[in-house]
Parts: C-alpha cells; structure tokens; sequence
C-alpha cells in the first residue's frame, strides 16, 4: 500500500474502516494474545500467560472476553478435572493471520535494521 495524499472526503470510507480495526486491536496486549493463539490451533490460559510477557491474569481475561465478544476467538470447555479450557481462532479471526504475519515480519526487519540482530 502506497500512502497517498490524504483528502477528507474521498477516504472517509477507508479513515473509519482504519478506526474500527484499531477500535478492536486497541490496547498493548490484544496483537499480542491473538498472535499467540494463531501460531498454535489451540491454546490454554495459561499458555497464553507464558507467552505474553508482562501480562496479569486479570488482564488477560479481559482481552480473551474483549476478543471473544468480537468473534475473534472462540472459548471452549472441557469437561476434565481440573476443567480445562482452550481458546481458539474463529474463521473471522483467521483473517487476521496477514496482519499478524505482516507485523511480525516487520518487526523482524526493523529489529535488524535498527540493532543489527
């Protein structure tokens, strides 16, 4: 995507698509829960915790009921003992593997560009 002059009234259209994915991706810790569930089919709780560094229990909950609500991730039960409990990506949520692939390879580039690693 080329960014172009910007001009009101011709991407008004485009400006809101742009806040509404930001309105659902928002936050420091989403990208990040969602990232960890798409690399893997399944993931429980507290796979999730290991994977985001600095993450509290209560905060992860909210972003798994926030992305839940957004039909981003489905939450399934297991009736096991303890209970056990796995989130998954909905077909919905697929769709944001490009995102995801696309960050992380630009990340991976400006890593190296920047520090050298």
């Amino acid at each position: 995507m080329e960014c172009e002059e910007f001009k009101p009234n011709e991407y008004k259209e485009e400006m809101m698509a742009v806040q509404d994915t930001m309105d659902v991706l928002q936050g420091k810790w989403k990208i990040k829960v969602l990232s960890s569930i798409c690399f893997y089919d399944k993931r429980r709780f507290s796979d999730i915790l290991n994977d985001v560094y600095g993450i509290s229990n209560k905060m992860l909950s909210k972003e798994l009921r926030d992305l839940e609500i957004n039909q981003l991730i489905t939450r399934t039960v297991l009736d096991t003992h303890p209970v056990t409990i796995h989130y998954q990506l909905t077909e919905h949520g697929k769709t944001l593997g490009t995102i995801i692939d696309n960050l992380t390879e630009w990340g991976k580039r400006h890593r190296k560009k920047i520090i050298g690693e």
